[in-house]
């Protein structure tokens, strides 16, 4: 498609600008990654005792094949737990995924597991404040579960939030290894999404009780799989087949199903065919390139994803040598249309969003209006043309097919030529308060503009506590600080959402302005969020006062107050609320101090 369709100017200029300003970070992780391969797979490195440990528990097949040098051996990562609906199906993978491997002349094992933990189950609790840094646990935690030097290729098992950044990430650290991620797919669909919303905003207001939310929640989360709107689990596994990390068009098959069984097979399958003695060496680290990295944030800005990859784009693409900015982002976000709404940024769902054509669509669009880079690597062969395809079941046997040509939903999926919208899904406000990231997708043109007085809070608490007083029915910018990463781990806000969008329904001009995030349910109510320098860390915001009036303007990318400069540079920063402990974040005050600036990554693991 390449050959057809010229790639568009503003995309080739930034992958150029990526390629340059990654030139000799890149340049070393390559040549690593080459003189890891050198030394051969695991086995030939290991000595004759080091091997044998390594089978010892083995079943005897195993361990007979163990003893052949050319058969290849696949570690498995997983992020099982059977809390989390995304990960509970994860538990029966590495018995398929050890079936198939036999089948297929190899063996695999269980390298090692990493923590996973949900958004949803610590909003607005004290155990959010780890979530972030969750992340660079996987990733350290991935790193030790290859530490075994045991393989030639890997597959990783995992879903949701910060899981699969932190496995990418700590996969990219062994970038000489071939590596596949499976998911394992989305719940049915429950409870309808506006009406989930509905009985949120009574639950915000007051006029519904626990209970009649609690129900509506158990019906909207209800079985296994991912959560059936586009937050961030969707979101990565939207990445990772635009990156070229997934089997093709794996990202949306539900679980317990036998697609999704058979998926899971040939990942063990595919992953002996390009391990590291194969012809077909197909290293993770050659995959995640600077062409993949632009591929997945044009994906991204494409389907309205969440704001959390601005945050792990940037951290993923380290772990690769490649230096991605946030103006990267925002300058590809300009030039993609915005082709699905699915919520938050629309009513449907998921499973809606996959029936209607899903990410082959997309794909094919993209690919046509010379948006994505064509000329990539991916884990099953050269190509991203090959992510046009769907998997089908033909009787038993698992094969691809063209995915659709056409949208079968204009209401959730429309074509780059009539999209949506013309410009993607997320933008960089830039301004005196700093840099900040918004999510415009969901939130209509007559609401992204708001110019307000200032309401400042050091904690979502305290805001809660006041719209609960009706102190804010009102025109307001509300500033919530103290939230960044270094502060306490830069939680998700989305406690805020239903209030602010109350307020927002009752006519009052509305926005929310913070050094935290907002997850990837942002919603409707403009929010400016990530801003950087952080308030701890010699940000604006810690010198914002009540009554400021500030403008968020996402149409010319502004984020302003209307003080004197000098008035506002002489006056003393706020102190920042006590560092927070129990709920294990004392555990954590390392990474905080440690932690890099959320325009970079916000990670513990590279330079920023």
């Amino acid at each position: 498609m390449s050959d057809q369709t010229p790639l568009h100017p503003v995309v080739a200029e930034v992958t150029a600008t990526i390629i340059e300003r990654s030139r000799e970070s890149r340049a070393r992780y390559l040549a690593r990654i080459e003189a890891m391969r050198a030394e051969g797979p695991g086995r030939g490195k290991l000595s004759c005792a080091n091997w044998a440990h390594a089978f010892a528990a083995s079943p005897g097949e195993d361990r007979l094949r163990a003893l052949d040098p050319q058969a290849p051996n696949i570690g498995i990562v997983s992020a099982y737990n059977d809390m989390l609906s995304a990960h509970q199906p994860l538990e029966d993978y590495p018995r398929i995924i050890k079936a198939a491997a036999r089948k297929a002349g190899a063996t695999a094992q269980f390298a090692g597991g990493v923590p996973a933990m949900c958004d949803g189950v610590t909003q607005g609790r004290p155990g959010m404040e780890l979530s972030l840094f969750s992340r660079d646990v996987i990733a350290l935690a991935t790193g030790v579960a290859l530490s075994h030097d045991a393989f030639d290729a890997v597959i990783m098992l995992g879903v949701c939030d910060k899981i699969v950044p932190g496995l990418v990430i700590g996969g990219l650290a062994y970038g000489w290894l071939p590596t596949i991620l499976m998911p394992a797919g989305p719940m049915t669909s429950g409870l309808p999404n506006s009406e989930k919303a509905r009985i949120r905003g009574l639950y915000a207001e007051g006029r519904i009780g626990r209970d009649e939310l609690l129900a509506a929640e158990q019906a909207s989360y209800h079985g296994p799989g991912t959560c059936t709107f586009y937050g961030t689990a969707n979101s990565n596994q939207m990445l990772m087949e635009l990156m070229g990390l997934h089997l093709p068009g794996s990202a949306f098959v539900t679980p317990g199903t036998p697609l999704r069984e058979a998926l899971v097979a040939h990942s063990a399958i595919r992953a002996a065919q390009i391990g590291v003695k194969s012809d077909d060496w197909t290293a993770m680290g050659h995959v995640i390139d600077e062409k993949a990295i632009v591929n997945g944030v044009v994906g991204l800005m494409a389907t309205g994803g969440s704001t959390n990859h601005c945050l792990h784009l940037p951290a993923m693409a380290a772990a690769a040598g490649i230096r991605l900015t946030l103006e990267d982002m925002d300058a590809l976000s300009r030039v993609t249309p915005l082709m699905a709404r699915v919520y938050p940024n629309g009513q449907a769902d998921v499973n809606h969003f996959q029936a209607a054509g899903g990410l082959a669509f997309v794909t094919r669009e993209l690919l046509a209006a010379g948006l994505l880079h064509e000329d990539v690597r991916t884990v099953v062969g050269p190509g991203l043309s090959r992510y046009t395809q769907e998997p089908v079941l033909d009787g038993d046997t698992l094969v691809w097919r063209d995915g659709a040509r056409e949208s079968g939903d204009f209401a959730v999926l429309r074509p780059a030529s009539d999209p949506f919208e013309r410009e993607g899904g997320l933008r960089l406000l830039r301004g005196p308060l700093g840099r900040a990231v918004i999510k415009v997708s969901a939130v209509k043109p007559d609401h992204r503009i708001v110019t307000a007085p200032a309401v400042v809070f050091d904690n979502q608490d305290d805001y809660l506590a006041a719209f609960k007083r009706g102190e804010l029915d009102r025109d307001c910018v509300a500033v919530v600080r103290f939230q960044g990463p270094r502060a306490n781990g830069m939680p998700e806000l989305h406690s805020l959402t239903p209030p602010l969008s109350v307020l927002q329904d009752r006519g009052c001009k509305v926005a929310l302005v913070t050094d935290g995030r907002m997850s990837g349910a942002s919603g409707k109510v403009p929010a400016a969020i990530h801003v950087t320098p952080e308030a701890l860390n010699g940000g604006a915001l810690a010198r914002v006062r009540d009554g400021d009036v500030i403008t968020l303007d996402a149409e010319a990318g502004t984020l302003t107050i209307a003080v004197d400069p000098a008035e506002f540079a002489a006056r003393t920063p706020a102190a920042p609320p006590p560092d927070g402990i129990g709920h294990g974040r004392e555990l954590f005050a390392s990474l905080r101090s440690l932690a890099g600036a959320a325009d970079a990554g916000a990670s513990v693991l590279f330079e920023n």
